[in-house]
Parts: C-alpha cells; structure tokens; sequence
C-alpha cells in the first residue's frame, strides 16, 4: 500500500521508519519531511497546514492510508478535509483534536466527566486574571489555551511574575491567538509521566510509558521548549498507577469524547503528574509527542500499519500491543540559543555512523538535504540521538555515548536526560 505521512520532525521521522518496516508498505511520502525522512521516503514540498494540496496529491498518487502527525493540522481540521475527499486518513477529526486545541475545553471536560486533575481558572479578560492573581496561591501555572509548539506553559513563582505572564500571554501575544484565553492552574508537584495510547472511537489501548524534559537546560532549568530528551519505561509508572489510570483516567476519557459527540480516533497522549494524592492530568495531545514517540516506537513489537487501521476501523479491540523487555533513552541535539534565537545551515558530521546499527537510532527533527546530499541543520531541534539497552542505565550511557558520534557547530544538548533513573 501507499502510505502518507504530514509533517517534518523527528516524531513524522520515527513513524515513517516504523511504518516503513511494514510488509504492508509498499511506497511511503512525507509532506514536507525533512533531511533525514528523504532516506525511507519521498519528501513532497506541500506545507503541513495545505489541505488541499495534500488531499489532491494523496488523490493523484492513490494514497491508501494518510497519518498526521502534528498538532496544528489536526486542530484545523485536515482529517475532516480528507474524509470529506473519501480519503483514508488517521487522527482525529476537528471537533475531537480539540482536546488539545484548547486546554479550557479540555479542563472543563475533566471536570464534568470526574477525570482527576488540577484545579484551575479559564479567563479571556487579562484584568479578571490578574484580579484573582491576587488572592492565589504561589507558585501557579499559567497556560495559553491553544496550540504553541509545547511553550505556552508558564510556571510563576510570585505573584510578579504571574502578572508578567498574563502581560506575555495575553496582552503582548507572545503565542499570538493561543493567549487569547488562558488557563491558570494550580501547581503540582511529582513525577511526570507520558502515557501515548491509541483509540478507535470506543476502545483505548495503551502503549509504553516514557518521561519527557521539557526544559532547555540542566536541571529542569530555562525555558520550556518542545523537549530536549526522553525515556522509556518510567519506572515511576508502577502497576499501581497503571491500575489508577485505567479505571479513572483512560476509558473515562474516550467515553467522554463519546458522551460529548466527539468521537475520537487516533493517538491521545496523556500527560500525568504522580502527586502524593494519586495521579493526575496535566494535559491532553491528540497526537504522538515528540520526542516520545523516538524511544517508544522503537521498542514496539506491532505492526504499526495494523493498528492505525485498526483504530480507523473501529477493531482495536482485536488488537494487543507489545512492546519489548528492553529500555529506551533520547537525547536530542539542538541549535544553540533554542528556543529563542539560533543559527541554522551548518553541515552535520558523523550520521554514518548510525548505519547497519539495531540499538541506535537518529531520528532528524530539524535538517534538511542539499542537492550535493549533504546535511544541514535546518531548526532548534535538529537530531534525537537515541539508543537502546537491557536496562535505563544502559540505554542513557548508549546514547551519550551516540551523542559524540556527531558534529555540527552550535551543537547543544542537555546532559541530564534520564538522570531521574539513577533516583527509582
């Protein structure tokens, strides 16, 4: 079959080197792609947000299956346009990918269905925000209601600073229309967790648990970013939590969509807090994070072809995930200056190193390929170095040690990622 993939980082680069492992998958497309995607696939100059354009072309190229990977389209209804074109597409439709479009919506959604999670504001008018700033309690969060590429969270910790945050968010527009509504929230403290699942509609089946970094530097210090590392399994994700999240967490999500006349198929991405009190929701994606998905495809043993088809099918419940005994730790090698200013278009050395190789893996977030077939960095997040081992341990010495095979100027990376294994 011909499958195409929308979009151009390192999570659409994992999933077409999974998918590509299909027997099933006859020829793959990535529109746009990126440098290292060009090596499973045929990379197609149509942007992410071109409805049309990608609808037409997967018409013209007789497309069987389309995935999207990333946020914003899903949010602007691409699954809705290719439906309506009788194409075969996975992820959810506008009105379900909601539930990461809009953190006020999802909020209010947790809060009707008895999903635990953080207590919190919705406010569109800045001066009511900062009226009740005045009596909350510190630190809080504050949060764009809509998409902004994983950055649109604000941890204050006086009431100065919350203040400043309604100013970023909301009055000088920082994420631009995303501040137009915000949520404040209150702080929790614990363990972070990200749970990706798949779902059909009605049955949910839940993969690998992994834990992302979301901060730029060193001991969760700097700015949020779109996330510098990852790991898989957390082993703060004990079959206790499991337990806890099924029963009041991952079914009662999908039945809520049902309930709301949302029916939602493909990827939920749960992002958990383990407080003292249990675990709880820090948000919803309707789609593969990233860089999740670089250490927990690499350790699924599906077919990745039958269970996306499963889920547009409504047969998920026929089908079993497995993942292997083994671990799984990412490192991603950044620009330096992200995720403010940084300089881009310098080759990159080292990436044969790579090749023939089972356990490691570099997946490119942002490069891109000239027509000489060189590589250049082309983003902020421009590799996920990742590595497999027996154990955590092993997996993050690996990928450290993969991290050295490769050299570009301004070359960045956090060197705490899976720090918190040598803590379990």
């Amino acid at each position: 079959m011909k499958i195409l993939v929308v979009g151009s980082g390192g999570r659409e680069h994992a999933l077409v080197w999974k998918l590509a492992q299909s027997p099933k998958a006859e020829k793959i497309y990535c529109a746009p792609g990126n440098g290292g995607i060009a090596e499973y696939a045929e990379c197609v100059d149509i942007g992410a947000m071109e409805f049309e354009k990608l609808a037409a072309f997967a018409k013209e190229k007789e497309i069987d299956l389309t995935v999207i990977g990333m946020d914003d389209p899903l949010c602007g209804g691409i699954v809705d346009v290719f439906e309506r074109e009788g194409l075969r597409v996975f992820g959810p439709r506008k009105n379900a990918a909601i539930l990461e479009g809009s953190k006020a919506f999802s909020k209010d959604l947790m809060k009707k269905y008895g999903i635990p999670t953080a207590d919190y504001q919705v406010f569109t008018d800045p001066t009511e925000a900062e009226a009740y700033l005045e009596t909350a309690k510190y630190p809080i969060v504050l949060k764009a209601d809509g998409l902004a590429l994983g950055k649109g969270v604000l941890i204050c910790k006086t009431r100065q600073e919350a203040k400043d945050g309604v100013k970023t968010l909301m009055l000088d527009k920082q994420f631009g229309s995303a501040g137009d509504e915000i949520v404040v929230e209150e702080f929790l403290t614990g363990r972070e967790v990200s749970v990706l699942s798949f779902v059909d509609g009605k049955t949910i089946r839940i993969m690998t648990s992994a834990q992302d970094h979301k901060r730029a530097k060193d001991g969760d210090q700097g700015l949020n970013t779109g996330g510098m590392g990852t790991f898989s399994p957390s082993p703060f994700y004990t079959p206790e939590v499991d337990a806890f999240c099924r029963e009041h967490i991952y079914q009662k999500t999908v039945d809520a969509m049902r309930a709301e006349g949302r029916e939602f198929k493909g990827i939920i991405f749960f992002g958990l807090m383990l407080t003292a009190d249990g675990p709880r929701v820090l948000e919803y994606n309707a789609r593969f994070g990233d860089p999740e998905t670089q250490v927990v495809l690499p350790r699924m043993k599906n077919d990745l072809v039958d269970v996306f088809e499963a889920c547009i099918d409504g047969t998920l419940d026929q089908v079993e995930l497995e993942f292997a005994d083994n671990a799984a730790v990412c490192v991603v090698l950044a620009s330096d200056g992200y995720p403010e200013k940084y300089e881009k278009g310098f080759p990159i050395s080292g990436l044969e190193k790579f090749a023939g190789k089972t356990d490691y893996f570099v997946f490119h977030a942002g490069s891109k390929r000239t027509a000489d077939g060189r590589i250049l960095t082309n983003g902020g997040r421009v590799l996920g170095v990742t590595a497999t081992g027996r154990d955590l341990k092993e997996a993050r010495r690996k990928a450290y040690e993969a991290t050295e095979w490769i050299s570009f100027e301004n070359k960045y990376m956090r060197h705490d990622i899976g720090k918190a294994i040598d803590e379990a």
